[in-house]
């Protein structure tokens, strides 16, 4: 897609206001016939309508090729010089706050509707993504977002998020009641969903807008639709001693010689001087780097160099099956018995460096007849990170950084463990607070002192039935928490049962047994210690899971969430198992519900103990 590019100054014409008419292409003081054009690349072209200003990268040429109409030159260079000292990863970290200079002195247009835009140099854009210049949506791109947010930039909604449809999926999610996931609208809309506010798009879906826009675009010679892959390329090559050997042996009469695989692995040398010399130390070792030729006999050399680190993590988790295999990288058996893999837990950043890779080395391994599948992990979940205290990302260099033996010394490894899960959800970026880490030493101790308060000869009775409604209410969330990873959640309810035996003046060794058992897998040394004391055989974590009572599991009241339009606004609580009939009469009961009615409701959706979605536009 392109976008002029005019200089602000005497001589520009911006007839209509902030706009510029399409019949004016010689807008310019740089004396040439026609503004400049700069290439974006995109994978929303339908929402250009809601491009409000333009990002280019601090390597840009842009820069220097305007740098005389640059009104603020000395700001943006000193911009560019700071972002320079950072890495890609560094620039790119979804969780950093966002920096840029405005560029002054130059806008640009866009063209689908003319109007002038300011050009911003920012670090987060590469110069090896696209173009190195991005049309900055605000509206439903999150980086986009917080940067309009911090410099105060205008935000325009172009995709309405789609008001769908809540019903269950299949037989066994109907018995459930699981909805499907329902669109909601936000501050930054991400998603697909119907063109607004975007002239000739208006009323088009995602999928029917991108079709429209990109034909308007090649007809007007603005823009054409590609398909374009996206890799980054490692160094297979490197000058280092770390490294998997390269097995290649250089003769002068037969070339390049491939190890034989007898004398595979090449193993790295003793003898190496690490002295920075710009070439790598095993060059330098005799022992390595002189060998003889596989094929002749005669005086050959070994390659020096090794390979990147990328290529030994992409595979590593096939040999972890198998390290000892002298036959193979893994034996079928235990790639059949254990891949693909169920789950895998990593940062965002290594979506595009190590995930990518390990998928490529899978699909060359399932090409060639190694494996029978095409994906190496099941599930991707990304954590968020923890945040210190001063509110900034912990770092060396701010001495903010938690130093986790500390903690571990004072208030014990469970407490510390407990408190990371605890934190918030696990994909989440989560603030680190010292008064957190002790409120759930409190309650580890808490645990301790209901060990007290244990009769091994106490049968369960009337007098228990809340507090064993609470047990098998916690055996059900926690299980079903450990699942879907929600492990804050999880360890909310164990507080909640905590309370609920602390209320009794004895407390059953069988409820008690129970309730240890769900904390294990959380606290699993205060779990063992206090299993233990009870005079169990065997480790805690050598038993089975518990088995809850789904009678008594099930709560007195549940809430179910009301939704206008697909918005939520609130929620009732109800019996489970409760008809719509009833549900409708509870918000239409309820005075801060009631509000949102606009006549009769058009059609209802009901899922039974979830939702409720009253579409009245």
């Amino acid at each position: 897609m392109i976008f002029n590019i005019c200089v602000t100054g005497p001589g520009v014409s911006t007839r209509g206001g902030e706009n510029v008419p399409a019949n004016s292409p010689g807008v310019s003081t740089l004396g040439k016939e026609a503004p400049e054009t700069i290439k974006i690349f995109t994978t929303r072209p339908d929402t250009l309508f809601g491009a409000m200003f333009m990002v280019i990268c601090p390597e840009h040429a842009l820069i220097e090729k305007f740098k005389a109409d640059i009104t603020n030159l000395a700001e943006v260079e000193k911009y560019i010089a700071e972002a320079k000292g950072k890495t890609d990863l560094q620039r790119t970290d979804l969780n950093k706050e966002k920096s840029g200079v405005e560029v002054k002195g130059i806008f640009a247009i866009n063209p689908v509707n003319n109007k002038k835009i300011p050009i911003f140099v920012a670090d987060y854009v590469l110069s090896t993504y696209g173009t190195g210049a991005i049309m900055a949506v605000p509206g439903h791109d999150e980086r986009d977002f917080a940067f309009a947010k911090k410099y105060k930039l205008p935000i325009v909604e172009v995709v309405k998020p789609p008001v769908l449809a809540v019903m269950p999926r299949n037989a066994t999610e109907v018995a459930a009641g699981a909805p499907t996931e329902v669109g909601l609208q936000s501050d930054c809309w991400c998603g697909d969903g119907v063109a607004v506010s975007s002239d000739f798009l208006n009323g088009l879906t995602t999928e029917k807008a991108t079709a429209v826009i990109v034909d308007w675009l090649e007809k007007n010679n603005c823009g054409r639709g590609a398909t374009n892959y996206r890799i980054r390329d490692w160094l297979v090559s490197r000058q280092r001693f770390w490294g998997a050997p390269i097995p290649i042996i250089y003769c002068e009469k037969c070339g390049e010689v491939v190890v034989p695989e007898k004398d595979l692995p090449v193993e790295l040398p003793t003898d190496v001087d690490f002295l920075p010399t710009g070439e790598s130390p095993l060059a330098r070792s005799k022992t390595f780097h002189k060998v003889k030729c596989p094929k002749c006999g005669a005086a050959a050399r070994r390659e020096s160099d090794t390979m990147d680190t990328f290529v030994c993590s992409s595979w590593y988790f096939y040999r972890y099956l198998d390290p000892k295999n002298k036959k193979a990288f893994t034996s079928k058996e235990e790639i059949d018995k254990w891949l693909p893999v169920d789950v895998y837990m990593g940062g965002a950043e290594h979506t595009v460096l190590h995930l990518l890779y390990a998928r490529f080395f899978t699909k060359v391994l399932q090409k060639y007849g190694y494996v029978d599948f095409s994906e190496p992990f099941t599930k991707l979940r990304h954590q968020g990170i923890i945040v210190a205290e001063d509110g900034n990302k912990m770092s060396k260099s701010r001495g903010n950084v938690v130093n986790p033996d500390e903690y571990v010394e004072k208030y014990g490894a469970d407490t510390l463990r407990l408190y990371e899960m605890f934190l918030g959800a696990l994909e989440d970026m989560k603030p680190w607070n010292t008064q957190g880490v002790i409120g759930v030493y409190r309650f580890i101790e808490k645990v301790k002192s209901l060990a007290e308060k244990i009769d091994a000869d106490l049968f369960i009775g009337e007098a228990h039935r809340e507090a064993l409604k609470e047990l098998h209410k916690t055996i059900k969330k926690v299980g079903s928490d450990i699942e879907n990873m929600k492990f804050n959640t999880a360890i909310s309810q164990m507080m909640i049962l905590s309370n609920a035996l602390n209320k009794l003046e004895k407390i059953p060794k069988e409820i008690f047994e129970k309730f240890l058992l769900v904390l294990a897998p959380f606290a699993p040394f205060t779990a063992e210690e206090l299993w233990d004391k009870l005079g169990n055989k065997f480790s805690i974590h050598q038993q089975m899971w518990p088995q809850f009572d789904e009678a008594l599991a099930l709560a007195d009241e549940i809430n179910i969430a009301v939704q206008f339009s697909g918005k939520t606004r609130g929620t009732v609580a109800v019996a489970p198992g409760s008809e719509q009939a009833v549900v409708v009469a509870k918000v239409k009961a309820d005075e801060k519900l009631v509000k949102y009615f606009v006549g009769d409701a058009k059609k209802i959706i009901f899922v039974k103990d979830r939702i409720i979605n009253f579409i009245v536009v």
